[in-house]
Formats: C-alpha cells, sequence, structure tokens
C-alpha cells in the first residue's frame, strides 16, 4: 500500500482499559479517545497493538460491559475510511469476530507482514515471541485451548468476568514490575526474536507492544526494532509518515 500524501499510520498498544478500576482507568480511556480524534483529520491506518482491555472474553451472545466511548470512537474512524487492524494481545486473547462483525476492523493473532511505501513491516503484540518466556508460553496454550475455552463460557459472566478482572490486574499491572524496566539488548528477547528473523528475510520495521516501554533499536543498517510504550505510564504511540517511522508522546491538548 502507498500511503496518499499528507496520510499517516498510526500504531498504539496495551491502553489495558478497566485496570486496575473501571474508575480509575475512565481518565486513561478519555484520554485516548481525545488521541483518537486528534488523529482522525489524518490518519490513512490505525494499528491497535492489543491488550487494549485488561480482560476481554467473548461469549456467543455476551462481551464484557463498558469502554463504550472507545468502541464507539473507533466505529467513527472505521465509518469515516480509516483502515484499522487490531491484534490481540495477551489480556484480550479471546477475542473472536465482536470487532469484524460490529466494527469491520480485522482481528489477527499472530505478527502480520505489511508493506507500506516500499517498506516491510512486521507487526504483532508480542507475547511469546522469541527465547525464554517458558512459563507464559505453557501458560498461553492452556489459555488458548478450545477446552478451557469453553469450560470457561460455562461460567455466569458476572462470575467469569470478575475473576478474570482480578487475575489480570493482580499478575500483570500490579505485580508485573518487570515489564517496565529495559533488560539491555541481549536479554530483549523480542529484540532476539526480530534479529533471528532477519536471518532469513529483511525487513524495514519490526513494530510490538507487550513490553510497556517505548523504545528504538537500530538493528542493521535498514532495520529498526520499535516498541510502543503503553497508555498507562507514558502514553506513547508511533507513527509512520511513508518515510520515517517515529516515537510520539501524546499529550493533553
Amino acid at each position: 500500500m502507498n500511503i496518499p500524501h499528507n496520510k499517516k499510520i498510526y500504531f498504539a498498544s496495551d491502553q489495558h482499559f478497566g485496570a486496575p478500576t473501571p474508575e480509575k482507568s475512565f481518565p486513561r480511556e478519555q484520554k485516548f479517545v481525545a488521541w483518537l480524534d486528534l488523529i482522525k483529520k489524518d490518519a490513512e491506518v490505525l494499528f491497535l497493538l492489543g491488550d487494549l482491555f485488561d480482560f476481554w472474553f467473548e461469549y456467543k451472545t455476551v462481551v464484557p460491559k463498558g469502554f463504550i466511548r472507545v468502541l464507539g470512537k473507533l466505529a467513527e474512524l472505521r465509518d469515516s475510511g480509516i483502515h484499522i487492524y487490531f491484534f490481540v494481545g495477551n489480556h484480550d486473547l479471546w477475542m473472536y469476530d465482536y470487532f469484524e462483525k460490529e466494527l469491520n476492523i480485522p482481528v489477527y493473532h499472530t505478527p502480520q507482514e505489511f508493506v507500506f511505501n516500499d517498506k516491510l513491516f512486521l507487526i504483532g503484540h508480542g507475547d511469546g515471541l522469541g527465547p525464554g518466556d517458558k512459563g507464559y508460553k505453557r501458560m498461553k496454550k492452556v489459555f488458548t485451548n478450545p477446552f478451557s475455552k469453553w469450560l470457561f463460557r460455562w461460567l455466569h459472566p458476572d462470575l467469569g468476568v470478575r475473576l478474570a478482572q482480578y487475575l489480570s490486574v493482580k499478575n500483570k499491572l500490579i505485580s508485573g514490575a518487570e515489564d517496565v524496566k529495559y533488560l539491555g539488548e541481549e536479554n530483549e528477547w523480542l529484540v532476539q526474536y526480530s534479529k533471528q528473523k532477519l536471518k532469513s528475510k529483511q525487513y524495514d520495521f519490526f513494530v510490538f507492544g507487550h513490553r510497556h516501554l517505548p523504545l528504538e533499536i537500530t538493528l542493521s543498517e535498514k532495520a529498526t526494532y520499535i516498541n510502543l510504550g503503553d497508555w498507562i505510564s507514558y502514553f506513547t504511540y508511533g507513527v509512520f509518515d511513508g518515510a520515517a517511522f517515529e516515537l510520539k508522546k501524546h499529550t493533553d491538548q
């Protein structure tokens, strides 16, 4: 895809709306909606790279309560012709076809390649990629197992959602302090994953979330690794203008 003149591609990740409570999350939700309003004037494409919600599970006829301002604004942007792509994260990995049916937003469960202005991107949330993190990888296999999802669906939503929200906040946003510490290039497993991918194919940009840190690391003469940060502490996002990629911070207007 060639980006039209004066148009841009935007990237954001790890909003974790609903955590630690809906009330405390609400100001962040308002800030994100304001940002969506701001980019509407020149956005050609918007990538949401996962963990938009701190917990999301789609029953056959029920989705979690709340987030109406964010969902409504995404519907508005999509209806205006802006392309939006959603990648599930480890907190909203139980997403199925609600976004596709209600918002016309494609949902991806694995990293995908995109070409913009002859630049090759590899884009994804980032959880479970690269070396190490074996405990999480085993846990993810359990959570994504069809039988596990079938069992959880039998819990009444009032019980299932409350239980999952408690565990999600307890294990990630509060006690996940390791996610906000830079480990060094050799120990950042998404950096290692990107370097491994470069051995078989030339990419220009690797764009991920999940780490909650805004990072931009040069991997080779042509390739760059970017982590988008989050909308909890940093309020950072990525923007590609057709030639260059830049990490920016959203500030209240």
